[in-house]
């Protein structure tokens, strides 16, 4: 239900949000959206299959990038799990998941290349840290019920694998089947880099105008998202595991010289490379904060303040759309198609695709986020909204979504509101390398001009930053008391 505390704070959310809009660039500049947007849409409903032979091989390294990856992060995590209840390995896995994939890829790309490795660590490595943080969440609220049952002299080992194990078994596998479609998300996005996933061939094709050939990219990556449950069985993954490395792709042999140049000289910063010692050091950051760091902060925080309101709106208006408390079967089949399609298109896509449309400001990023954020919580929250028993002389309409649902849902919705936060402050980070004033853009122009030292601080601030962001979300849902289990 409704109470004060979490009446007072979404006003506050939203009062900034609305002064965020005042400040922000949200303007269309693009000579004639509507049309660009129509082409687009016919695209979409006319795709073009055939317009590449690579297509086929695409969609192989998008499978195989995620499943490579998400394999060896969610067994790194599961292990560190075992151990999060330290702080170092709790600080090393937040710091590892605050960095963006697509960040963890720029920076192998400037020593292995194109080499398969590039796009596994670029994966793995952050998920690494959110399998650790969310393994150790269902561990930990485990019934601690099965350890008295089992016999004296019980070794940790087998007390663990016997009594906790099957109790959380169900969570772990949910939790890690979404976190492989989450992985085939980032897998396609890794194009955008020059990997050889789908988003390479989408970010082509619409350089080229060639929205059928777009549109077919699109469809493709659909439906390998909404087929996932057909594909992927508990019997047939490890022949998955065992294949999926084999279609990663060959690439240029590791030169080893180059990696150490990357840590040993490239990323030290340029005063200490060039002995100007601590003062050209302090004078050297400071022009960094001054002119990158402190812009990219602000637009960053700018525009994850204004998504994540208009996520919350987008997800409280969109939930009834799949409820069972309204509506029929072809209402809620249409809205979980609407959904599926909402919550599977990555962000960065998302934006991509609006920027080309309407042209570069921060609606397009507002909307791609809200929209992809906004379908993920809208579908928890109908899904919740289900299982909701109500009075047999229940009002109907807007009265019971108003009165009968919305005040039973609000604490759940605000907690995945607020675990979402994180997250959408890392997609807000990395959608600058599309053109957006965020920090992302000043990393991507770092490694342009092959200033590495200056990028590696750029994203060590962006880390900062949403390990900042990620404790305050984790703080205001302890003091709010809203608990869910990490769904989302």
């Amino acid at each position: 239900m409704f109470s004060y505390p979490t009446v007072r704070l979404s006003l506050l959310f939203v009062a900034l949000a609305l002064v965020g809009l005042l400040l922000a660039d949200i303007s269309i500049t693009a000579a004639n959206p509507w049309r660009d947007l129509g082409n687009f849409f016919l695209g979409v409903v006319t795709p073009n299959f055939f317009s590449s032979e690579g297509l086929l091989t695409a969609l192989l390294r998008t499978v195989s990038f995620a499943f490579v990856g998400v394999a060896l992060g969610s067994l790194s995590g599961f292990l560190l799990a075992l151990l999060y209840r330290h702080g170092p390995v709790r600080v090393f896995c937040a710091f590892i998941r605050a960095i963006h994939e697509l960040f963890w890829a720029l920076i192998f790309l400037q020593f292995f290349g194109f080499h398969p490795l590039t796009g596994v660590l670029a994966i793995a490595i952050p998920y690494t840290g959110i399998f650790a943080k969310v393994y150790a969440e269902i561990l930990d609220e485990a019934d601690p019920e099965p350890y008295r049952l089992l016999p004296p002299g019980t070794g940790v080992v087998a007390a663990f694998v016997y009594a906790r194990i099957p109790d959380c078994w169900a969570q772990l596998r949910t939790y890690t089947a979404y976190r492989l479609e989450c992985g085939l998300r980032s897998s396609a996005i890794l194009g955008f880099v020059g990997l050889p996933t789908l988003g390479f061939y989408l970010e082509t094709s619409f350089s080229q105008g060639l929205y059928s050939d777009a549109g077919a990219v699109l469809i493709l990556f659909y439906v390998l998202i909404a087929a996932i449950p057909l594909w992927v069985r508990p019997k047939l993954l490890p022949v998955y595991l065992v294949a999926a490395p084999f279609f990663l792709g060959e690439g240029f042999p590791i030169v080893w010289g180059n990696v150490e140049r990357f840590f040993t000289e490239d990323i030290v910063p340029a005063p200490l490379r060039h002995g100007e010692g601590v003062g050209g050091l302090l004078s050297w950051l400071g022009d960094l904060f001054l002119n990158e760091a402190l812009p990219g902060i602000w637009n960053t925080v700018l525009l994850t303040q204004i998504a994540l309101v208009a996520t919350g709106l987008l997800a409280l208006l969109s939930f009834p759309l799949i409820s069972r408390h309204f509506g029929g079967p072809v209402r809620r089949t249409s809205g979980h198609i609407l959904l599926v399609v909402a919550r599977s298109t990555p962000e960065y896509v998302l934006a991509y695709i609006l920027l080309q449309l309407w042209g570069p400001s921060m609606l397009p990023a507002v909307v791609a986020l809200a929209l992809h954020n906004g379908g993920i919580i809208g579908h928890l929250i109908g899904r919740q909204s289900d299982t909701l028993r109500l009075r047999p002389d229940a009002p109907r309409g807007i009265h019971r979504y108003a009165w009968e649902l919305v005040p039973r849902l609000y604490r759940p919705f605000l907690a995945f509101l607020f675990y979402r936060w994180e997250i959408i402050m890392r997609e807000t980070a990395i959608l600058g390398i599309l053109g957006i004033y965020t920090l992302g853009f000043y990393v991507d122009s770092a490694i342009q001009n092959i200033r590495f030292d200056r990028a590696m601080v750029l994203i060590l601030i962006t880390a900062l930053l949403n390990i900042g962001i990620d404790a305050l979300g984790r703080f205001i849902r302890r003091r709010l008391a809203l608990q869910t289990l990490p769904s989302c």
